[in-house]
């Protein structure tokens, strides 16, 4: 069945087995997905969602870099809202809710269209290894597939057990096996690994609840997209609504505390500290009597229902009874409870930036086995090993984006060096230049490092150029041209800003808070320029985000750079800092452990003070 040796395999075809094997083989190399359900692939095994605060811009990265999940989105969204709107533009975040179900049609259908991929249904069991280098994939009916390399990207499917109640039982997903066999093999060959845990809530019958008694949440009346492509953006949407628990339903959740896997011991891990569960959330915040809920349709026409905020392990008869308390529930049916899953990780230290594992050459881990949570940090750690899977296969210099960069390289340089012990999740708060990483800009930063690789069409490279280009003649337009009194007054007038009384430059009115592209457009020199050039909405943001925030762009760019010249300082491979006695103990031994590659990875390390990079630095000559 296997005769030819394949480049890359991709072992797991969620979000980061998808987008992994898609890098792959639209740079070029030969790739063999194998995952235990072809119908799943793609799947959304928590919420219909993606995007969100922080995890928008990663969508967004990921189209820039030529990945699908994207296009994925947009082409099955059902609502979309921009988060953050109220704040400036380095916290806007795009997200989408999704039909479930064309969803993962899509992925798949997406994935049997591209080229060099060739797809096997079945568990892998164990990697083959000679002279400490992957060189294939053994599976559960004995089947040795060879390849170049390997990109694991399990989920939670490693060893994974399922918690309802008392109840516990094998699994990676409900209705789904576990997969075994790859953890202890690992293990011996001197791998660390730990367990994690994340929850999933009950899926109710969506006709079975009162609206009437919710709070509606509807899309953006205008609503924009994911992909830098021209897929399109929804004509209509539908509705989420909001309501919330009460003090009687937390105290009907109380009494199956003693029953919860939770609370008696039997889950030991850790599970996401954003994205608690119901009685964790009661737990922690006992002094909160209610907590809200937000349900979310799973499609067009589907009626099944997704309750967010409302994450449990609890016992099935104590959930219904709880949910069945909350406004607009009390004729609630289940489709299936909710439940937690715990799962073997490894923690993502022994990983170098490209994702490869320091043990074992060619070999690449992406998505939760490294310890993430979410969708969209899966699907771009996913992207990022395939992509270094292939160029080290092609002996070409790895793609590591850096933390001024990307948030993907926010997100990978946290994993490599600082490690996780919980369920990491990306926020805008980890990322010290996020006003140079919007969701805006994504394609302006990205899409000239993907095109140069091979993997960003020249089609989405003079898209992005031709974005650029336009946004900038319209920022000099402001910059070069003048307004008179007469004009702008009634604007300044408007928002409670001092009047001028001769002419100035518009970029210089345009900076004034409380003035928005809107009111610039009531100008009839501005008005007629944007029409006579046909610009659309997104040249506009991106103009109104470069003029109103250049003094905070052009101070983080300062910032990036004094980074920069510390990440120019490279530290040899193996470096043995047993013989710097000036490092603190804690210092030595991190950096032994992690063996950074620069000095400026050195100083991101947890543990490692300004002063031990110092020493560092005088030992390197600098």
């Amino acid at each position: 069945m296997f005769g030819e040796e394949y480049d890359v395999i991709v072992v797991g075809g969620g979000h980061a087995g998808a987008e992994a094997a898609a890098a792959a083989a639209n740079l070029g190399s030969k790739t063999l997905l194998v995952t235990m359900n072809l119908q799943n692939i793609g799947q959304m095994s928590c919420n219909p969602a993606m995007g969100g605060i922080a995890k928008g811009q990663i969508v967004r990265e990921i189209d820039a870099l030529g990945g699908y999940s994207g296009i994925v989105s947009d082409k099955s969204a059902i609502q979309f809202k921009m988060l953050n709107k109220s704040k400036g533009p380095a916290m806007w975040s795009p997200r989408t809710q999704n039909d479930r179900m064309r969803f993962a049609e899509e992925w798949r259908l997406m994935l049997e269209r591209t080229e060099n991929v060739d797809f096997y249904q079945e568990m892998v069991s164990g990697l083959l290894i000679e002279n400490n280098k992957v060189v294939g994939v053994k599976t559960s009916l004995g089947i040795n597939i060879k390849s170049k390399s390997v990109v694991l990207t399990n989920g939670t499917f490693l060893n994974g057990l399922i918690h309802i109640g008392e109840k516990q039982f094998g699994g990676g997903r409900a209705g789904e096996r576990a997969a075994t066999g790859i953890t202890e093999q690992l293990v011996e060959l001197g791998f660390e690994s730990g367990r994690m845990k994340t929850g999933t809530p009950p899926r109710v019958d969506g006709r079975s609840l009162d609206y009437s008694k919710m709070i509606v949440q509807p899309g953006d009346v205008i609503p924009e997209k994911f992909s830098y492509t021209k897929t399109k953006p929804l004509a209509h949407q539908r509705d989420c609504y909001m309501t919330h628990t009460s003090a009687m339903v937390h105290d009907l959740l109380r009494e199956g505390f003693d029953r919860s896997p939770m609370f008696n011991g039997r889950i030991k891990s850790l599970g996401p500290r954003y994205c608690p569960s119901i009685e964790d959330k009661i737990n922690r915040f006992a002094d909160k009597d209610s907590h809200q809920m937000f349900i979310e349709p799973e499609g067009w026409e589907t009626v099944e229902v997704y309750v967010n905020g409302f994450s449990t392990s609890l016992p099935e008869d104590v959930q219904f009874k709880a949910l069945r308390s909350v406004v607009g529930f009390e004729n609630v049916k289940f489709f299936r409870p909710g439940y937690a899953i715990e799962y073997d990780y490894f923690p993502p230290t022994q990983l170098k930036h490209t994702l490869e594992t320091k043990l074992v050459e060619n070999l690449y881990f992406a998505g939760q086995i490294n310890g993430t949570t979410g969708y969209e940090e899966a699907a771009s750690q996913g992207l990022m090993a395939g992509i270094n899977a292939h160029l080290k296969l092609q002996e070409k210099d790895a793609l590591i984006l850096k933390r001024d960069e990307a948030y993907i390289g926010v997100l990978i340089d946290d994993l490599i060096t600082k490690g996780t012990e919980e369920p990491y999740r990306m926020f805008t708060s980890r990322a010290e230049y996020r006003t140079l990483l919007r969701q805006d800009n994504a394609d302006l930063r990205l899409t000239p490092l993907s095109h140069s690789i091979g993997l960003a069409t020249d089609t989405r490279m003079k898209r992005m150029e031709e974005k650029l280009e336009q946004s900038e003649a319209l920022v000099n337009f402001f910059r070069e041209t003048s307004v008179l009194p007469k004009d702008i007054n009634p604007i300044f007038e408007s928002v409670d800003s001092s009047l001028v009384k001769q002419s100035d430059k518009m970029y210089k009115a345009f900076s004034r808070p409380n003035v928005t592209m809107n009111h610039m457009l009531q100008l009839e020199d501005v008005s007629t320029f944007v029409k006579e050039n046909n610009f659309d909405s997104e040249i506009l943001e991106q103009a109104e985000v470069q003029i109103k925030y250049s003094g905070y762009i052009a101070k983080e760019k300062v910032n990036a750079d004094k980074l920069h010249r510390l990440e120019a300082v490279k530290i040899p491979a193996n470096f043995d800092y047993s013989k710097l006695k000036s490092l603190s103990f804690e210092a030595r031994e991190k950096m032994t452990k992690i063996q950074p590659v620069t000095i400026s990875q050195a100083s991101r390390i947890s543990g490692v003070t300004p002063s031990d990079i110092s020493v560092l630095l005088v030992y390197l000559g600098r």
